[in-house]
């Protein structure tokens, strides 16, 4: 069983410079809700994984956090979507944990605890560090240009120029979809199938 995972702060939510440290500072972004209920058509698990050091750093208690992450899944839920499971690190930068990307950890727990195939799974993420914990943990990374993507966007061309870059998670959940043959890809109609003219009556 593969998965999509996903990012957080600038994917599904505003990425905010003071953090976000309770529901009522929690923003959706634009076309994210339509985004996940296009992805809940999809036989994968949809999972968050995503950093949250404002636990250690004692801004939030972690059940603030926990608090947050129950709102924002039954919320999604009321709009047609789905989040089935959400992991994050608590830890600062500077501790040096396995689980904060762009380590691999999150995704290597979440393998382990859901029995998914990582080879074939997908992470959109907003920043270089989403792309790096993709890559360790042998996922497909995608990039949005939301949140800190437009800053990284030049960056990951650089070094990962195989890394496919969209404007938000709408665009990267239809490009997931049109890669697992779940929605067909545009043509331009063929000539046949253009009337040459208006019918009559």
């Amino acid at each position: 069983m593969r998965a999509v995972f996903l990012d957080r702060d600038g994917v599904i939510c505003e990425n905010r410079p003071d953090h976000v440290k309770s529901w009522a500072e929690f923003r959706f972004l634009p076309s994210a809700l339509s985004a996940l209920r296009r992805l809940a058509d999809m036989p994968f698990p949809i999972i968050v994984v995503t950093n949250q050091a404002i636990v250690h750093r004692g801004m939030v208690p972690a059940d603030v956090v926990d608090e947050i992450h129950t709102r924002m899944i039954q919320h999604v839920h009321r709009f047609g979507g789905r989040l089935d499971a959400v992991y994050y690190c608590p830890h600062r930068p500077e501790e040096g944990c396995f689980c904060r990307k762009p380590k691999p950890g999150l995704l290597l727990q979440a393998a382990r605890d859901l029995g998914i195939q990582l080879e074939g799974s997908y992470l959109i993420g907003d920043a270089l560090t989403d792309v790096e914990a993709a890559l360790a943990a042998g996922c497909q990374p995608l990039l949005v240009r939301t949140g800190r993507g437009a800053l990284h966007a030049e960056l990951v061309l650089q070094r990962y120029p195989g890394v496919p870059i969209l404007r938000d998670l709408l665009e990267a959940a239809l490009w997931i979809l049109r890669c697992e043959a779940l929605i067909p890809i545009h043509r331009p109609p063929r000539m046949r199938d253009v009337p040459l003219a208006a019918p009559l009556g």
